[in-house]
């Protein structure tokens, strides 16, 4: 009797307990639904749920979005890599989180910072995608203002760079190659152990002027182009250091000179840090366009460091800065006795 009486009982305690459950999740898509842009799609990315709040950025009705994919969001700010790797990552049943720029049906533009997370079958198979997303659309907007002006301190430092430069070769330089050549008239003339330390004084600086001239801005990446200008630097670089630098490139045509400058300088700090820390003697560069991407990697099999607990200073920050005023992004991997590798990809054309 009391087995048949305790039966009910259970019966009774499982639905409060499911009805809790059933309040909880109610619960959490309120809160998701106040909070967040929600929205679900199938395994083939056709939305089949999207909250108000979706409704209101998006500027289209809840009708209109059913049934559809996101390509009817899609701005085409992003490259088709970009949404390459967004769906490798969530296909293979992982998290993704980025920032999507998205286009309303007015046509403005709004930037969301998006998670997706994929709902996997049995089979570990990802059935569905729930995309939770924030709007920072304004974020983004002093973003971009702190970019522009980044880039235009950049800009004003390389064309002073630029102007010092010329004015060391085309100025001081060639008033000492003047002076010279009156030297060598003179011994020509008359030979004599002060004008023999004037000739060999003379030459040292007028060497140590080009050296500055070179460094401060190659005269070679604004007449001739990127390429030249990188194997004239690591030439030059081996010769100085020791150091073997293996050229790889596979770009055939000039780029924005602001593009081409943040790749020179890029190259030219990493490497420097090699020859500072690596402990190396022979490093790898290379440069590729892949679609509307140009990827640098600068490459050592040296000394290595612990990017997790690495204190990094001015050279990267300044990479760093460089990659990102013309829309890149700079990534870097080590590890102690395994050697540095650098990564930078930048568009191919600048992105007003």
């Amino acid at each position: 009797m009391d087995k048949e009486m305790d039966q009910p009982a259970k019966f009774a305690n499982l639905e409060l307990e499911l009805k809790k459950s059933m309040q909880e999740l109610v619960d959490i898509k309120f809160a998701l639904d106040e909070s967040s842009i929600v929205a679900i799609t199938d395994s083939r990315g056709t939305i089949t749920y999207v909250n108000d709040q979706f409704c209101h950025i998006s500027k289209y009705s809840r009708e209109e979005l059913l049934g559809q994919d996101h390509r009817i969001i899609n701005s085409q700010y992003h490259s088709k890599e970009f949404f390459r790797k967004m769906w490798k990552t969530i296909g293979s049943g992982e998290v993704w989180k980025g920032e999507i720029c998205n286009r309303a049906k007015d046509g403005t533009l709004y930037w969301m910072d998006t998670t997706i997370v994929p709902f996997l079958n049995e089979k570990g198979k990802p059935y569905q995608y729930l995309a939770i997303r924030y709007e920072i659309t304004e974020r983004k907007r002093v973003e971009r203002e702190l970019q522009k002006m980044m880039t235009t301190i950049i800009n004003v430092q390389e064309e002073e760079r630029k102007r010092l430069s010329r004015n060391l070769h085309d100025g001081i330089g060639q008033n000492l190659y003047s002076h010279l050549i009156t030297i060598n008239r003179l011994l020509a003339e008359m030979d004599h152990p002060l004008l023999q330390q004037m000739q060999t004084e003379a030459t040292e600086l007028i060497e140590e002027i080009r050296e500055i001239s070179w460094e401060l801005r190659p005269s070679v990446l604004d007449d001739l182009g990127l390429v030249p200008a990188i194997r004239s630097f690591l030439s030059r670089y081996s010769d100085h250091y020791n150091i073997d630098v293996y050229f790889e490139c596979v770009l055939n045509r000039r780029l924005d000179i602001s593009i081409e400058l943040t790749i020179y300088r890029i190259i030219q700090e990493a490497l420097t840090n090699i020859r500072k820390y690596a402990e190396v003697n022979e490093a790898t560069v290379s440069v590729r366009e892949i679609e509307d991407v140009i990827r640098v990697m600068i490459e050592d099999k040296g000394k290595g460091f612990d990017v997790k607990n690495q204190t990094f200073g001015v050279g990267l920050f300044s990479m760093d800065e460089r990659a990102r005023s013309v829309g890149g992004e700079l990534l870097i991997s080590s590890s102690p006795g395994k050697g540095t590798k650098l990564i930078l990809e930048v568009p191919s054309s600048i992105v007003e």
